[in-house]
């Protein structure tokens, strides 16, 4: 059976174990064994990190060790999966700028706070968005710095933080080696996680991820 681990924990007002329960239900849901570990002491361990198929860390903020970044990030170069979401995944362990590479971005900003925003979803052939269409949300809208690398699946549009309208990446895919890279920075409640077309596109993208 596929496995996959999920690392939750770092700043609770992400939510991390309520939202890793739900991504922990969609990848059961898609035929993975799915372990949740409360310890980041659960990457040390690089040859198992190896076996797995995935790896989703939902730990905001918080900070790293060297023995546990370091097998993670062997692992997805090697081929394991690589997938989260919002601050679980994209603010996290904010010294580690070689974890961020990885990821293929970092967050800056919320603008406003809680505001009400549209989510455009790219003309880009992929199965993750297949199917979906443009929605709105109202949550945290992410101002993130992005690898330029990055294959954009979704975006959101900032007014008022620069002369020009900015087009914001929101979902995306990347590699890091070997390893398939999947982040959406949705997710900043389990409400907005659980909306349709967030949980389709997130659990397609654990799924891509994971090969």
């Amino acid at each position: 059976m596929k496995q996959a681990l999920i690392v939750q924990g770092g700043w609770d007002g992400h939510y991390p174990k309520e939202t890793s329960a739900i991504l922990a239900e969609a990848l059961r849901g898609q035929g993975f064994e799915v372990e949740v570990a409360d310890t980041l002491d659960a990457l040390k361990d690089g040859e198992r990190l190896k076996a797995l198929r995935l790896v989703v860390p939902q730990w905001t903020m918080g900070r790293i060790e060297g023995d546990q970044v370091g097998p993670l990030l062997e692992a997805v170069r090697s081929g394991v999966g690589l997938a989260g979401i919002h601050g679980g995944m994209g603010d996290a362990f904010r010294e580690q700028t070689e974890y961020q590479f990885a990821c293929g971005g970092q967050w800056v900003a919320h603008p406003g706070g809680l505001v009400t925003y549209s989510v455009h979803i790219e003309e880009v052939a992929s199965p993750i968005t297949e199917g979906l269409t443009d929605f709105e949300v109202t949550s945290e809208q992410y101002y993130m710095h992005v690898d330029p690398a990055i294959e954009v699946l979704a975006t959101t549009v900032f007014e008022g933080v620069a002369p020009q309208p900015v087009v914001m990446p929101v979902t995306w895919t990347k590699t890091y080696g070997a390893g398939r890279v999947f982040y959406c920075s949705l997710g900043h409640t389990p409400d907005v996680l659980e909306m349709a077309p967030v949980l389709t596109m997130v659990t397609r993208g654990m799924v891509w991820a994971a090969r």
